[in-house]
């Protein structure tokens, strides 16, 4: 039931807000303005250094508020398994890994494994992916969601990479079931301007909604593994 929860918690806002920083401290600081912004999804990459503790942190701090905490870059069961028992609520990877997804089955922890092609697509429905990670996705555009949903019309796709305030209604109306935003979202951080951060956050969800509202393709919209 809770594996469920954090699906639907992730399509609901339609955002996970993706960091990736070279230290704990502002990696916490970017989590911070995302929240306050009103994104509920966040990805904690296993780039970050102390990634463990910021995951346990946060979702100490914030999991009772509904919020979710992820980790992000999980290349295996092993580095899964780290940071479910860290606390993280879903698990993001680059690319299909069987043996990961097989452990988040077995801990009922949804992941989101990566993909590019309909036969990845297809591997990763198969082995039991809750969503699938279309990356890097600035290589095609929003077409790629389209051009997906022709053979597979109810794959769950979240785009990751090129996703910008200027394009996002573009990836929802093609079919998305949410958005996957890292630099586009966070670049702030770059300059310690936090409170753009959290002006971003709230565009990128009211874009979302606005899309959504505006109409978007049947394809792939309702279907929840």
């Amino acid at each position: 039931m809770e594996r469920q929860k954090t699906v639907l918690k992730i399509i609901d806002t339609g955002l996970i807000a993706t960091i990736r920083t070279d230290n704990a401290e502002t990696a916490e600081r970017i989590a911070y303005a995302c929240f306050e912004g009103g994104v509920t999804a966040l990805e904690i990459t296993f780039n970050v250094p102390g990634v463990q503790n910021i995951i346990y942190k946060l979702t100490s701090k914030f999991g009772s508020e509904g919020n979710i905490i992820g980790a992000g870059t999980v290349l295996d069961p092993e580095t899964a398994r780290i940071a479910i028992l860290s606390g993280a609520r879903f698990i993001v990877a680059p690319s299909l890994n069987a043996e990961t997804i097989k452990l988040c089955n077995r801990y009922q922890v949804p992941c989101i494994p990566g993909a590019m092609s309909v036969k990845e697509v297809i591997e990763c429905m198969e082995a039991g992916a809750d969503l699938i990670k279309i990356f890097p996705g600035e290589v095609y555009g929003p077409k790629i969601i389209k051009a997906i949903h022709g053979p597979l019309p109810y794959a769950p796709l979240i785009p990751f990479g090129g996703v910008t305030t200027d394009n996002v209604a573009e990836w929802i109306k093609a079919g998305a079931m949410a958005v996957g935003v890292g630099s586009s979202l966070i670049k702030g951080a770059e300059t310690g301007d936090y409170n753009a951060i959290t002006l971003t956050a709230r565009e990128f969800i009211k874009r979302i909604k606005e899309a959504r509202e505006t109409g978007s393709p049947k394809s792939g919209s309702n279907h929840i593994n």
